[in-house]
């Protein structure tokens, strides 16, 4: 029997929307989910990105982040 863990993951928004691209990575923790996104905000911003909104199983959890322009 095979255990179920959370999945953790971004979405990823700009001026006109949620995007395709760039694409969150799927994580198994809140912890994980976050720490990535602090080391990867700069590189998100200059892909296009505003705001990255934390979900968990496709639920919100928290706040949407805005991300300044890098």
């Amino acid at each position: 029997m095979s255990t179920l863990r959370p999945q953790w993951e971004w979405q990823l928004s700009g001026p006109s929307g949620t995007l395709d691209r760039p694409v969150s990575p799927v994580f198994g923790n809140r912890y994980d989910a976050e720490q990535w996104l602090g080391e990867h905000w700069r590189t998100l911003a200059g892909q296009g990105v505003t705001v990255a909104s934390l979900r968990q199983e496709d639920r919100p959890v928290g706040p949407p982040i805005p991300l300044p322009r890098s």
